[in-house]
């Protein structure tokens, strides 16, 4: 049977990414469980508690995510878009972009998520294009460090000053796209434009 703390965690956080992190209360978890406030309470002493439980929870499920797109050996072109739809697939339920939500409203928890997410991201962009390097699908000449800053600070940015996320989504193919031109080969900017068409023909 599952953990009655890890099934409030789980409901939670699909009723915060589906209705924002403001708009749920507690009272509106508890009823959508069918279970009492007081439940609730007896494992989080407050909704910022339990906000930063969920946030917690996503942040593993998308490190999870990566490892295993990772995993998977596609090329480096190829895996920036495999993220980008496991990232789509993750917050297709949104309407407001989470992370602007979170910035807006609960400042704290925000400051932790993006503390994570630098260390974690960071890590996996340098990985993304080191791998490029070796595989000829990225120049060699490219200045690795400033290349992950830019390509994080892109994208974060985004998605912190964005409000609706079907607009952050349609800005992050635009990064995609604008980071991999200012680094690919002519190997990697035939690969770009294969995934580009392949999207633009699933969209």
């Amino acid at each position: 049977m599952e953990n009655p703390k890890i099934k409030i965690i789980e409901r939670a956080a699909d009723l915060f990414l589906k209705l924002g992190f403001k708009s749920i209360t507690m009272d509106d978890i508890a009823t959508d469980m069918g279970i009492s406030k007081k439940t609730i309470y007896k494992y989080f002493e407050n909704k910022e508690l339990l906000i930063e439980a969920t946030t917690e929870m996503v942040q593993q499920q998308i490190k999870q995510a990566m490892e295993t797109i990772f995993s998977e050996n596609h090329n480096p072109v190829c895996e920036n878009f495999e993220i980008r739809k496991m990232f789509k697939e993750l917050f297709q339920a949104a309407h407001t972009s989470p992370l602007y939500q979170l910035r807006k409203h609960y400042p704290e928890i925000h400051h932790k998520v993006m503390a994570f997410q630098f260390e974690e991201c960071a890590g996996f962009i340098r990985h993304n294009v080191v791998k490029g390097i070796e595989q000829g699908y990225y120049r060699e000449d490219i200045p690795l460090e400033h290349i992950v800053k830019f390509y994080y600070a892109l994208i974060f940015s985004i998605n912190e000053n964005t409000i609706l996320e079907k607009d952050a989504l349609v800005l992050e193919l635009s990064a995609l796209e604008y980071h991999t031109r200012a680094i690919a080969t002519e190997k990697g900017l035939a690969e770009l434009e294969k995934h580009l068409h392949l999207n633009k023909n699933h969209q």
